[in-house]
């Protein structure tokens, strides 16, 4: 008897919490669907360049298309205007920046009725009431500024709204947390300029990629809170200088900056961030030990089968929650907001978010945490739009 009672006490619990789990899903469905919500950093321009598809259907490749951000509710996704570092200094640096805005109005003049060029809150409101996808544009590299000043105004009237001050290498603007050459020990004195400047027009100044030294002397000189548009937190990746220290993440907080919560499974794990290194030392002691020669063939044909004796660990949904848990412990809840990184980081997303229609799973996720639903609407777009607005009322003044 004590036996039928408890397993009939657990099949009562299995399905209260099969009930409970089927609730949550739909009202994650509803918020999504009611919100804007914002991703400030999906690469699709950058993948386009490479190959062109039509993401407003369906497409077979990629993180982004229409339909999937329609399933997702995701309508205010922030488009990555990327320029690899190798351009840095050459003309190609801003005519290739040109070439991804290019592609942002070409996805929207193939499908005006799907998408629509945003470059102020009020631009994303209006889309969103319209039922349309707003692509606000943000700028990976301050590379394509080219050491002229002129080009913040040219980049503004182009519709770029925050700019990564440097990418994998250093620049004329800033040293990056990837490059071990500090040539200017954070900023350079053009790269002072660049802050103010973008300031006065309303162009947030993103703070991913660069150095700590560059971090705390923009902390220092911003007169509008900056945001890391896809960075997540050092504390679970210690050593990765391009996650955020606690002490960064508070210190952006009291500035009334966001951090967006990259995506990628080496941003998110410590297994996963030292999964590359590992892999690359254990190919260098394969070529030293056989007697051979470096070579791309050789490194492709060695990592294929690392790869299979090693699968890559990737992060899950409960990790990008325990990063947003993590900030929201340091510095509140207002400080915290999505930055993806789709397109941008490969095969290496989280499981239970594999593309852009897994934004009802996220906040499923937040609400089985506690979270109230005012709080997750902040995370999807609230704390983001403060500081935007913040941004325009001072270039407003100035």
């Amino acid at each position: 008897m004590k036996a039928l009672f408890a397993a009939v006490s657990l099949l009562a619990i299995a399905a209260c919490s099969s009930e409970e789990a089927n609730d949550r899903a739909g009202d994650a469905k509803r918020i999504a669907s009611e919100t804007i919500i914002i991703d400030t950093h999906i690469d699709v321009p950058y993948r386009l360049d490479h190959e062109w598809e039509d993401v407003s259907g369906p497409t077979a490749k990629g993180d982004f298309d229409y339909p999937r951000a329609v399933e997702g509710g995701l309508n205010a996704p922030f488009m990555s205007v990327y320029t690899p570092a190798q351009y840095d200094g050459t003309p190609k640096a801003k005519s290739h920046a040109e070439e991804m805005i290019a592609i942002v109005e070409k996805m929207v003049s193939s499908a005006p009725d799907k998408f629509r060029i945003a470059t102020s809150v009020a631009d994303v409101e209006k889309a969103f009431q319209d039922g349309v996808i707003a692509l606000p544009m943000g700028m990976e590299n301050g590379s394509p500024i080219s050491s002229d000043l002129a080009n913040l105004d040219y980049f503004y009237e182009r519709g770029i709204r925050y700019i990564t001050l440097a990418h994998s290498k250093s620049n004329s603007i800033s040293d990056s947390s990837y490059d071990v050459t500090r040539q200017w020990n954070g900023l350079s004195d053009f790269g002072h300029e660049v802050v103010k400047r973008m300031n006065e027009l309303g162009i947030l100044v993103d703070i991913s990629h660069v150095s700590d030294d560059a971090f705390w002397q923009v902390m220092e000189i911003a007169a509008v809170p900056p945001v890391a548009s896809h960075s997540s937190a050092r504390h679970f990746t210690p050593g990765f200088e391009r996650n955020m220290s606690d002490e960064m993440i508070k210190a952006l907080a009291n500035k009334g900056g966001v951090i967006m919560i990259n995506y990628g499974s080496s941003f998110l794990t410590e297994e996963a961030n030292k999964y590359g290194p590992t892999r690359d030392e254990a190919y260098l002691k394969y070529v030293a030990d056989n007697g051979l020669t470096d070579s791309t063939d050789l490194k492709e044909q060695f990592e294929k089968g690392y790869l299979e004796e090693h699968p890559f660990p990737y992060a899950t949904l409960d990790d990008v929650l325990d990063h947003i848990d993590h900030v929201v412990k340091l510095t509140g809840i207002d400080y915290v907001g999505i930055g993806s990184d789709y397109d941008g980081v490969g095969d290496s997303l989280p499981m239970g978010l594999k593309d852009v229609s897994s934004y009802p799973a996220l906040i499923a996720g937040l609400m089985k945490r506690g979270y109230s639903e005012e709080d997750i609407k902040k995370i999807l777009s609230g704390n983001f739009l403060r500081v935007w607005r913040t941004a325009e009322a001072y270039a407003a003044s100035h």
